[in-house]
């Protein structure tokens, strides 16, 4: 179901070699991007080795960090994130992204340069809204507001993204929403920053998973009200960034205890 790319493809060209890229500020993005994966893993987010995240790296903002192929989620460590530009070359680090990783997260952060991280999963619940007909969320249920007026449905499926033309039409989908759910596929979360999109991921699966259940009963779903659910997100976004911060950093000190070498 994955596809590599290959050296050739992949080989930075000599001006990209040398840039100073180990400063405390990349490491500690290394070290977040790592503790999301290895969290998604924890909460069965991942699909084999398929699906990935990128974040933006902090001061360049042409490049970008993403999980090799052929790692899932559990293995991921800090140090084992390639960096690559947006052409597709990898300027750090060992081994080969997934082709898809480079079609999708190099055109979405091109064309959406406020995109800082971007995620996308195969989560079961969320991907299980994917493949219904109409909208994927029914705001019946609190947590889902966090994502009302934030959500794109891609209704297009064309198979894998296996050139640049399906990355940037994926891209243009969004139209500067942060969810995309991709019909027949998965969801992609994009945030400003590492910390939001963790949030925004954990909690769209919780909120996808919750409607599920209520749809098994066979009784009507009970909507929010519009005027009820605007409000909710908009209380729900002026808090957002404090708690996505915290959020991640709880996440964090449970892994420093049970898997602290994602660190490494």
């Amino acid at each position: 179901m994955a596809h590599e790319l290959t050296r050739k493809e992949t080989e930075a060209p000599a001006g990209l070699r040398g840039i100073h890229l180990d400063t405390d500020e990349i490491w500690q993005a290394r070290v977040d991007l790592a503790a999301c994966f290895r969290a998604a893993a924890r909460q069965g987010l991942e699909e084999g080795i398929c699906n990935h995240f990128s974040a933006l790296v902090p001061g360049h903002p042409d490049l970008f960090l993403v999980n090799r192929f052929g790692w899932a989620f559990q293995e991921i460590t800090a140090s084992s994130l390639l960096i690559c530009d947006f052409d597709g070359h990898i300027v750090a680090g060992d081994g080969y992204p997934e082709a898809t990783a480079f079609f999708i997260h190099a055109r979405l952060h091109r064309m959406s340069p406020h995109i800082g991280a971007a995620f996308h999963t195969h989560m079961p619940n969320a991907t299980a809204l994917s493949m219904i007909e109409g909208e994927p969320l029914a705001w019946a249920g609190q947590t889902a507001l966090k994502f009302y007026g934030r959500t794109a449905v891609d209704e297009r499926y064309n198979g894998l993204a296996l050139d640049e033309r399906e990355g940037d039409r994926i891209a243009s989908v969004l139209e500067g929403n942060d969810i995309l759910f991709m019909k027949n596929h998965g969801v992609m979360v994009c945030a400003p920053n590492i910390a939001e999109a963790w949030d925004d991921l954990y909690y769209l699966e919780r909120a996808a998973e919750v409607q599920l259940k209520a749809m098994s009963s066979g009784r009507p779903l009970i909507p929010v009200p519009v005027a009820v659910a605007r409000d909710t997100a908009r209380q729900m976004r002026e808090g957002d960034p404090e708690s996505a911060r915290l959020h991640l950093e709880s996440v964090k000190r449970v892994l420093d205890r049970l898997e602290p070498d994602y660190r490494s």
